[in-house]
């Protein structure tokens, strides 16, 4: 079998969906007929989609932010994990913690991410990056 001629068919019976649907069976799939409810997906292949996310997120976040170079790991980890969370509208939203950021003002840039809605619904994680950014 030539897998190139049996992707081909398998896409040409089963189609190709890049969002999640419900088949006929209404088993919640994606892709070419992978069924999310029965088989899900293997750990390579979710840290796969996860290698692809983070590149999303820092592809955003340098194109964002001019100050970006000038930032620790630590920092540049904390605000990955955190737009991550959010999505980049969400992150966008923390005017004051990117102000902050700006000036370099990393102490004031925890305190707004902690004096925040997502830092309640979040509880942990805020504090632990809030330390991140503080601590650089």
């Amino acid at each position: 079998m030539v897998e190139e001629k049996l992707i081909k068919l398998l896409i040409t019976h089963e189609g190709l969906r890049l969002k999640p649907y419900r088949d006929t069976r209404g088993k919640l799939t994606i892709g070419v007929g992978r069924n999310l409810d029965d088989v899900g997906i293997t750990e390579d292949e979710a840290l796969y989609l996860l290698k692809n996310d983070i590149k999303r997120v820092l592809d955003f976040l340098k194109e964002r932010l001019p100050y970006w170079n000038g930032l620790t790991e630590t920092r540049k980890m904390a605000l990955v994990d955190m737009c991550f969370n959010l999505g980049p509208g969400g992150f966008l939203s923390f005017k004051k913690m990117l102000r902050a950021l700006e000036r370099g003002d990393y102490e004031q840039a925890a305190r707004e991410m902690l004096d925040s809605r997502w830092a309640r619904q979040v509880g942990r994680r805020a504090e632990e990056l809030a330390e991140m950014m503080r601590e650089g």
